[in-house]
């Protein structure tokens, strides 16, 4: 027996498709609705069957951004063969995503004791919602927005790629608000920032997806469940990433701000009536 079952996992891709690019955490969504669905939060094969649905979005990503990954893949093929290519943007990029990876890969796999036990709480989900949200509002308000995607540097890749981390860490301060506020802290506008959270999710979330394969399949949950919860959520989050592009280039992440906060003040108080189990 499945511990997910096929209704389940098309419940859990839903919630990933729609909120893994939002900067409102999918992991914290994740793991309140599996909590709702009395599904253990801290169970191997649920951990393991989280990190691989996220490979359905990210797929999702490598559609919708086909165009712009073959460019700058080409230009870094170009320019390891062509060491006038080398002062493309494009190639230049490339390499800085693969810099700004290496930080949370080598956390990631440092803390993952903790990341899969004491950290990955309801309480250290809701209680990051919180604060998260309060650094969203504030980078929100002091940045500029004056830079656009080809003003980036790799200060600003690697710095927005150890951003990373805090969501790994504090499951509910969302990979996608930690790595946006930081892009916005640095100018950056909101949709530079939001499109440059896209392209460094592409390595951190395929290799833990690839990663966590193993422990899903083999810990307990059956293949069809997690076939079903990836396609799903790539389905809806291809959905979502065509909405989000459109929404961030003419309003503000004041909505995501208000959304989490109200989240995370009702896991609060359902975890502290009783209702459900941290």
């Amino acid at each position: 027996m499945s511990v997910i079952s096929v209704g389940q996992a098309v419940v859990l891709g839903v919630v990933e498709g729609v909120t893994e690019f939002l900067p409102v955490s999918s992991t914290g969504h994740l793991k309140i609705t599996e909590g709702l669905m009395n599904i253990p939060v801290d169970d191997k094969a649920v951990v393991g069957f989280t990190a691989v649905i996220q490979v359905g979005a990210i797929a999702a990503v490598f559609v919708y951004f086909f165009k712009d990954i073959v460019r700058i893949v080409s230009a870094w093929g170009r320019g390891l063969r062509d060491r006038e290519e080398r002062q493309h943007h494009d190639y230049k990029f490339a390499w800085w995503v693969i810099y700004a990876t290496i930080p949370i890969v080598i956390v990631g796999l440092a803390a993952k004791p903790l990341i899969d036990g004491a950290l990955g709480s309801l309480w250290v989900v809701a209680v990051s919602l919180i604060v998260g949200s309060g650094a969203m509002w504030a980078a929100d308000q002091m940045g500029r927005h004056k830079r656009g995607e080809d003003d980036t540097t790799f200060k600003d890749a690697m710095l927005v790629g150890c951003s990373q981390i805090l969501a790994l860490l504090f499951p509910g301060f969302s990979r996608s608000g930690a790595t946006m506020s930081t892009a916005l802290v640095l100018d950056l506008d909101r949709v530079a920032a939001t499109r440059l959270s896209f392209f460094l999710g592409i390595p951190a979330l395929t290799g833990a997806g690839l990663y966590e394969l193993k422990d899903a399949v083999g810990a307990g949950v059956g293949a069809v469940p997690l076939a079903v919860g990836t396609a799903v959520s790539f389905v809806v989050a291809y959905a979502s990433i065509a909405w989000l592009l459109k929404f961030v280039a003419k309003h503000s992440f004041n909505a995501f701000v208000i959304y989490r906060i109200v989240v995370g003040v009702l896991l609060l108080g359902l975890l502290g009536a009783g209702a459900l189990n941290a």
